[in-house]
């Protein structure tokens, strides 16, 4: 039988077709297709019914290489989600995250509740586009009408097989969840006024979802599939899909965000994870996703969009190898970063008001970024060792981003850890992987995680003496200096 991961992010989509062969996980990409939001009226939306187009012609590809049989898992981003009325039919376009309506809703609900006591209840990050603050912001008509409320990969699943659920580890992105009783909390439910039966049943990743209802699609000649759903936040399934072993290791998940962080075993709710901003994601087989949402590869892809002449990703590292190191010191995590006018004006402009160097040529940006995306990691991976308590002693890359080996290297000598890049289809990796341990071909995530290092190359990068440690803590004095939680504070840790 063939299994296959339908992995959508926010630029792409695939579907990567996968099977055990001769001890080693063998994969294979059937399909490719674009994927991206489009401003319509001021608004940002996802085309979700592309998506769902796209998946049903891969599925047809698949047929047509002779497969009659299949399983299938699906996984996306987070935080976004779909209404669906009484009749089954969506009550509108899904808003992408990065849509402005967000923008100011973490001050305006903190007014009603106190950061303290959300992140008390759910552990989870503020970030401004998460599932609670967009609800907040909804239409009130269309959420009293909704019947369902389904994250984007339940979403196409429901599309699929009729079935809606609510998938656990894309559920705890939604800063909904209580993270004691591991369900929704219900004075958050109750603040944005939505109820608990508008979504779907939550389930665990491994969950057979139901049959492919070939019969909704008669002009398309589909294999017999079955659905199941695999840990459908594209994060989760990347760290089910990363090849570390042991306690002592980090990851960072590299595509369009870099989601850098360690697999625990429970939460990490204290002071220092409130005022750092961690997350306590729950991941597979009860473990947690404790991470830090830092601003990945969609900086230097809005740089490149916006340049006069058309560079490749390989031309613009080239370039930025022949700029001087640290001209600039810059937070890309500042909210103006998320979705700005024009990207390379932006970031000139920050560098004129903070009296820095101003890039101007392709090299010049392309640097900006990619030292100071190095920088941060550093930074993040001390927070995070001072957080847990814990001496890393090695950091996985894993995803589109860990083919740059220019940054790899820069993140290995400012941070002293050995990095180890790949797989880059970790996340697809991590998605067959849960099917596979769902239908029992696999026993467990950790023969799992044997089968990827056996299956696929894993480079290495030693840290160099190259840099001194005086660039972080300048970065640190020039850009995080009088950061606060607006005076918030925990009344407990745990």
């Amino acid at each position: 039988m063939l299994h296959i991961a339908v992995d959508i992010g926010a630029s792409s989509g695939r579907l990567v077709a996968g099977k055990v062969e001769n001890e080693t996980l063998e994969i294979q990409e059937i399909h490719r297709f674009s994927n991206g939001f489009k401003n319509r009226d001021g608004t940002y939306y996802w085309d979700i019914d592309h998506l769902l187009y796209e998946i049903l012609y891969g599925l047809s590809l698949v047929k047509s290489m002779g497969y009659e049989d299949c399983t299938l898992g699906i996984d996306t981003w987070a935080v976004d989600y779909a209404l669906v009325g009484k009749d089954g039919k969506r009550l509108q376009d899904v808003v992408s995250y990065r849509d402005h309506r967000t923008d100011h809703s973490i001050e305006k609900f903190t007014k009603i509740i106190s950061k303290a006591k959300i992140y008390e209840k759910t552990g989870i990050q503020f970030l401004p586009f998460n599932t609670i603050y967009q609800l907040y912001e909804e239409n009130k008509k269309l959420l009293n009408d909704a019947n369902k409320i389904l994250m984007v990969p339940d979403y196409l699943g429901y599309r699929l097989t009729g079935k809606a659920v609510t998938e656990m580890t894309n559920a705890s992105t939604m800063q909904l969840m209580n993270i004691e009783n591991r369900t929704f909390d219900m004075e958050l439910l109750d603040t944005i006024s939505v109820k608990a039966e508008q979504f779907g049943n939550l389930v665990n990743p491994g969950t057979t979802l139901g049959k492919l209802r070939n019969d909704w699609f008669p002009e398309l000649e589909l294999p017999s599939c079955t659905i199941i759903s695999v840990a459908s936040h594209d994060t989760a399934s990347a760290i089910i899909g990363t090849p570390g072993q042991g306690n002592n290791w980090a990851y960072i998940s590299s595509g369009t965000w870099s989601l850098l962080g360690m697999e625990l075993d429970s939460p990490v709710i204290n002071e220092a994870s409130f005022v750092g901003n961690y997350t306590n994601e729950w991941g597979a087989f009860g473990t947690y996703r404790f991470l830090k949402n830092i601003v990945g590869m969609w900086i230097l892809q809005e740089v490149q969009r916006n340049l006069p002449e058309e560079y490749s990703f390989e031309e613009l590292v080239l370039e930025a190898k022949q700029v001087s190191a640290f001209e600039q010191f810059i937070n890309f995590d500042d909210q103006r970063f998320l979705n700005p006018e024009n990207m390379i004006t932006e970031i000139q402009a920050f560098c004129i008001e903070t009296n820095q160097t101003v890039p101007k040529s392709a090299g010049e940006l392309a640097a900006a970024v990619f030292y100071n995306l190095a920088i941060m990691y550093a930074v993040a991976l001390q927070d995070l060792e001072s957080i847990v308590g814990k001496k890393i002693d090695r950091l996985h890359i894993v995803g589109g981003g860990s083919q740059n080996e220019f940054l790899n290297q820069l993140t290995a000598d400012l941070s002293g850890k050995t990095v180890f890049s790949g797989p880059v289809e970790a996340t697809a990796i991590g998605n067959l992987l849960m099917q596979l341990i769902s239908i029992n071909n696999i026993d467990s995530l950790q023969d799992g995680r044997i089968l990827v290092s056996k299956s696929f190359e894993i480079k290495e990068y030693k840290p160099r003496p190259k840099y001194s440690t005086e660039v972080i803590q300048l970065f640190k004095e020039k850009v995080f200096k009088n950061k606060s939680n607006e005076n918030d504070t925990l009344k407990s840790s745990s």
